[in-house]
């Protein structure tokens, strides 16, 4: 039996197209029914059903082809137990073109030395990540959950209860807000909870 080229494209968020990948990959050689795929998941996630599938269907001899590292790996410990899977089962790993053979000791160098950039380029986009969420945060540009009435617009609210003209479903509709975050107002306002529901009974 021949060699076979066995393709393999990941992104991770279902907002993302593999059309680019799976392109790549039928440039590169690889049958339309020899590729596989995960989509909206990620690269740290060893639990992916189209990667067992394409190592599965891997024999001795065999290429496992990706466009580049990121797809297949984003960790050091995760590339290296992908490169002993494919050296117990001596098949070859082919990076955009670029073949290397997990089983000779360049090919495995070379290997592990792209598995730790792409190990570093993940960590790094997480840092910035975490340093523009830190200055957006000092800007006032992130701000979390926002609450949906301003204090002033909840003293109303719960004015209006008070009155006795209007029931809590009249104010949430009023307000534009559902009754429990009318509830929630009347309990931070310390209005005894009976009196407005019976005057909201009394209403319906």
């Amino acid at each position: 039996m021949s060699a076979l080229l066995i393709g393999y494209a990941r992104c991770s968020t279902d907002q993302q197209d593999l059309t680019a990948q799976r392109d790549a990959l039928l440039g590169l050689g690889v049958e339309p029914e020899r590729i596989y795929v995960d989509h909206g998941l990620t690269g740290t996630n060893r639990e992916r059903p189209g990667l067992r599938e394409a190592l599965a269907a891997g024999r001795a001899s065999d290429t496992l082809v990706v466009t580049k590292l990121d797809p297949l790996a984003r960790s050091l410990p995760d590339a290296r137990a992908i490169a002993d899977e494919l050296t117990g089962r001596q098949i070859s790993l082919s990076l955009g073109g670029s073949v290397y053979d997990p089983t000779d000791a360049v090919g495995r160098l070379l290997f592990n030395v792209l598995a730790m950039v792409a190990e570093f380029e993940s960590d790094l986009i997480r840092l910035r990540t975490r340093d523009g969420m830190k200055v957006a945060k000092a800007k006032g540009r992130l701000r979390g959950k926002q609450p949906k009435l301003s204090r002033r617009q909840e003293a109303h609210l719960v004015s209006l209860i008070r009155s006795g003209e209007y029931s809590t479903m009249e104010v949430a509709e009023l307000f534009s807000v559902g009754r429990s975050t009318v509830y929630r107002a009347i309990e931070r306002q310390r209005i005894p909870a009976g009196a407005d529901l019976a005057d909201t009974a009394s209403r319906r």
